[in-house]
């Protein structure tokens, strides 16, 4: 990987490099299948970092056409996209994944890199935040570009996540 990734410290948290981001895209970056101009520029800034990887099951059909130019959505083939997106995730060294997600579908993802000791984050992005999202998640965030803020700026995390 030739990107310089992303590292935070974190009294009491820990230290994590990240170097590799995995998201939801429907209803966590997206708001009735559109991404704002904003969140898609800080996504591309989030892309120079880390590799980014859009786990879908694209309910508005825009995944493709929203992210062109910044990733390539992984869409999901089952019926149980909790259970493929957690074994997506697990492919990875899971210390080195922030998770994004909203919906009950996220749930094991989140769970997945936050009990591997990388960064789970539950983002509304105006459509809701599943409870069991959050509850498996690290911090909660309101709206996309905030959740992605901070990891462009990690140094924000430290007034939630320290002990």
């Amino acid at each position: 990987m030739d990107k310089p990734g992303i590292l935070i410290d974190i009294p009491g948290f820990g230290k994590r490099h990240i170097r590799m981001a995995v998201s939801d895209y429907t209803g966590t970056h997206s708001f009735g299948g559109a991404i704002e101009p904003d969140v898609k520029t800080k996504l591309r800034e989030l892309a120079a970092l880390v590799d980014l990887h859009i786990v879908t099951a694209d309910s508005f059909g825009t995944a493709e056409s929203e992210l062109a130019g910044i990733a390539i959505p992984y869409k999901l083939r089952t019926g149980r996209h909790d259970i493929e997106k957690a074994g997506y995730v697990s492919q990875f060294d899971l210390r080195c994944v922030a998770a994004f997600g909203n919906g009950n579908n996220d749930r094991l993802m989140l769970k997945a890199v936050k009990e591997g000791g990388g960064l789970a984050i539950a983002v509304d992005n105006g459509e809701g935040c599943a409870i069991d999202a959050m509850r498996n998640a690290d911090l909660f965030v309101v709206g996309a570009a905030n959740a992605i803020d901070l990891l462009l700026d990690p140094v924000r995390l430290k007034a939630t996540l320290r002990f």
